[in-house]
C-alpha cells in the first residue's frame, strides 16, 4: 500500500512506539487519526503533525464504542495501528481485578473491537491495511508479565484467525512482535527487580532494540504487505515455532473457503 495520502489512525499515540510511528507515517505522506486518553499531550502532537485528536480511554468499553465511525465522520481510515497497550508489571497475585480487566480491554478487547468496526468500511471502500502491535511476551510470558503476556498471546492468535477468515478479501495484516524497546513502558519492566538481576550489570540499553529500525519495519509491511514482523531477528524462530500449526491450519484451508 502506498502510505502517501492515506488516513492512519495510531492508538496510544503520544507515547513511545506510539508517537514514533505517527511522527513517521506523517513523514511519509499520510494523514493522522490519532488516540490517546491524555487529551493535552494528544492535541499537542495532533498539531504538530497536521492530524487530529481524539482522546479516548481505551480501557472503557463506552468510548470505545462508535469510535472508529466518530473518526471518520472526517474521513475514511486505510490503516488502523493497534498500538495502545499497557503492561502492569508485578507479581501475578499482586494484580487488582480492576486493573487486569483495564488491561486485557485496552490490550486485547479493544483491538479486536477496532477491527470489526473498521474492516467492514475498509471492505465498502476496497480494502485497507491493519497492524497489531503485539510482543515476544505472548510467545514466551516471562516473570512480571503474565497478564501483559497472556494478552499479546491473544492478540497474536486473534490475528492469524482473523488473517484465515479474511483469505481472499482486499485487508492486509500485520502482527507485530517485539521484545524490549526504549519506552516508558519498557522503562517499568527493566526496573522490575528480575529484570535487573538478569542484566547482571549490563546497561538497559544492551538488551533493547533500536526504535528508528522498529519504525522502518513497521511501514516497511505496511508497503509491501507483509503478514509478519519479529524484533530482533534472533527471536524469530521462537516465534516462528508458534506461526507452525496457525500456518497448517491455513493450508488445510487453502481451496476450501473458510466463510459460510
Amino acid at each position: 500500500m502506498e502510505i502517501s495520502g492515506r488516513r492512519v489512525l495510531v492508538t496510544g499515540a503520544t507515547r513511545g512506539i506510539g508517537r514514533a510511528l505517527a511522527r513517521r507515517f506523517a513523514a511519509e505522506g499520510a494523514r493522522l487519526a490519532l488516540v490517546a486518553r491524555s487529551a493535552s499531550p494528544l492535541a499537542e502532537l495532533a498539531r504538530e503533525l497536521d492530524g487530529r485528536a481524539y482522546p479516548a480511554d481505551l480501557s472503557d468499553a463506552a468510548q470505545v464504542e462508535g469510535l472508529v465511525g466518530r473518526i471518520e465522520a472526517d474521513g475514511p481510515v486505510d490503516v488502523l495501528v493497534n498500538n495502545a497497550g499497557i503492561s502492569n508489571i508485578g507479581f501475578v497475585l499482586d494484580q487488582k481485578p480492576a486493573d487486569v480487566e483495564a488491561l486485557f480491554r485496552t490490550n486485547l478487547l479493544t483491538p479486536i473491537h477496532l477491527c470489526q468496526q473498521v474492516i467492514p468500511r475498509m471492505l465498502e471502500r476496497g480494502g485497507g491495511h491493519i497492524v497489531n502491535l503485539g510482543s515476544i511476551a505472548g510467545v514466551v510470558t516471562p516473570p512480571g508479565l503474565v497478564h501483559y503476556g497472556a494478552s499479546k498471546a491473544g492478540l497474536a492468535h486473534y490475528t492469524a484467525g482473523l488473517r484465515l477468515e479474511l483469505k481472499g478479501l482486499p485487508i492486509g495484516l500485520t502482527l507485530v512482535q517485539i521484545g524490549a524497546t526504549a519506552t516508558d513502558m519498557d522503562d517499568a519492566t527493566q526496573a522490575y527487580p528480575p529484570y535487573v538481576a538478569l542484566r547482571r550489570g549490563r546497561p538497559v540499553e544492551s538488551v533493547r532494540f533500536p526504535m528508528e529500525r522498529l519504525v522502518d519495519a513497521v511501514i516497511d509491511a505496511v508497503r509491501r504487505n507483509r503478514p509478519h514482523v519479529v524484533l530482533p531477528a534472533v527471536l524469530r524462530p521462537v516465534a516462528g515455532l508458534v506461526e507452525i500449526p496457525r500456518a497448517l491450519m491455513r493450508l488445510a484451508f487453502r481451496k476450501i473457503s473458510p466463510r459460510p
